[in-house]
């Protein structure tokens, strides 16, 4: 698929209780954190990830801060991984936390581990 042909990403909806249990999210710390590139507007845009949330029925989703149309406003969006919209820019080095600060340490919950 060509990126004029790339269809624009496609946002999550935030988790509801009807969705079962809450969704596990995992952080990385600030000076550190893995980043995708997001296809808005006919660019691929990057966008630094926020949290990681492992939802229960298996999905996982990203939240990222991106600036959608190169107006330098940048905005969080949550994002369903994987989708053609979304591509990794790079992973981070610290394994992100489910609470307490992160572990400097290789993680399996890498942007593109299942």
């Amino acid at each position: 698929m060509s990126t004029t042909e790339l269809a624009e990403r496609c946002e999550s909806r935030p988790w509801r209780p009807e969705d079962g249990a809450p969704s596990r999210v995992w952080v990385w710390p600030a000076g550190d954190r893995p980043a995708v590139f997001v296809w808005s507007c006919g660019k691929w845009r990057y966008a630094p990830v926020m949290a990681r949330q492992d939802r229960a029925d298996g999905s996982t989703v990203y939240q990222v801060a991106v600036d959608l149309d190169g107006s330098t406003s940048v905005v969080s969006r949550s994002y369903a991984w994987p989708q053609p919209g979304l591509r990794v820019a790079h992973r981070s080095w610290p394994q992100p936390s489910d609470s307490g600060p992160p572990i400097l340490a290789r993680s399996s919950h890498a942007i593109d581990a299942g």
